[in-house]
């Protein structure tokens, strides 16, 4: 079968920890909206959602029962999607950030995989938005990896620039990584690699095994870039990541009125080169992320 063929995983950023309502009216801020939000993405082909979880205020939250809330409502709408955590975060204690995993044990869990400057320049100001230094360092790396093998919780690798991936290795060697690993290229990140098609190239063989191998490769592109950068990474025969913590705004300029109108454009793209969305129990078997039992609530 010819990797056009292939199935592709179709993931969503439903709502991300920085923007707001006020530069995106559709940014779910309720579990109620988190859930129809999520209906909207399983219904345009998406079949993994990335949480991060947020009062009903919209205030970004890392509180248990926050995140309960959220993951609840979205399993009580679609029935079955892959539930994906984001672990991220500049200034939070990696103890807070593990208690979420180790309540609510989501199938899968982000992890950053290096150290970086992070941050947001504008051109019209001639100055940063915000600038920080994103901690991820081997010994952070390890203790999430730790915790997550003991609780069945499937990793996915976010790498900012080739140097990330690079940063598998020695994890592979120690004996802390299973394949099939899930590897996101983030792209368009200021401190990371800049945002073109030839970086998807160069990126995408740097994971274990190449672009074509048994690992998992998926591509989340930011701000506007995302659409070319989705467009290369179909091509090349990965995964892709949409939704409105990356990007607001549609190929036409439009902003997007929901995340489910991100999920179908990357859906029609994937479907013009020959790929069709992977089914949520093919996505499963293809991230190696079985369906199971929840905590109790």
């Amino acid at each position: 079968m010819s990797r056009y063929e292939d199935p592709v995983v179709i993931s969503c950023s439903i709502s991300g920890a920085i923007a707001n309502r006020d530069q995106c009216p559709a940014i779910p801020y309720t579990p109620e909206e988190y859930a129809a939000e999520a209906r909207r993405i399983v219904d345009e082909g998406g079949s993994q959602i990335h949480i991060h979880a947020r009062t009903p205020d919209g205030t970004p939250s890392y509180e248990i029962e926050d995140f309960r809330a959220i993951t609840e409502a979205i399993l009580a709408e679609v029935d079955d999607v892959i539930v994906n955590y984001s672990t991220g975060a500049i200034g939070i204690p990696i103890e807070k950030r593990l208690s979420y995993l180790r309540e609510l044990r989501p199938d899968v869990a982000a992890l950053n995989m290096s150290s970086m400057n992070y941050a947001k320049y504008s051109k019209r100001r001639k100055d940063f938005v915000f600038k920080a230094v994103f901690e991820n360092s081997f010994d952070t790396i390890i203790e999430f990896l730790t915790a997550m093998r003991e609780l069945g919780v499937k990793p996915e690798h976010e790498c900012f620039d080739a140097g990330h991936v690079a940063n598998l290795d020695p994890l592979i060697d120690m004996g802390l990584l299973e394949e099939p690993l899930n590897v996101s290229l983030v792209i368009g990140v200021n401190g990371g690699i800049r945002p073109n098609a030839r970086n998807v190239a160069l990126m995408s063989e740097q994971v274990p095994g190449g672009a074509e191998g048994s690992n998992n490769w998926q591509v989340i592109g930011i701000s506007r870039d995302q659409w070319r950068l989705i467009g290369a990474a179909l091509a090349l025969g990965g995964n892709v990541r949409a939704g409105l913590e990356d990007n607001l705004y549609l190929p036409n300029g439009e902003m997007a009125r929901s995340n489910g109108e991100l999920i179908a454009k990357a859906r029609q793209m994937a479907e013009d080169v020959g790929r069709r969305a992977a089914t949520v129990a093919e996505a499963r078997q293809l991230l190696g992320v079985p369906k199971r039992e929840r905590a109790a609530a």
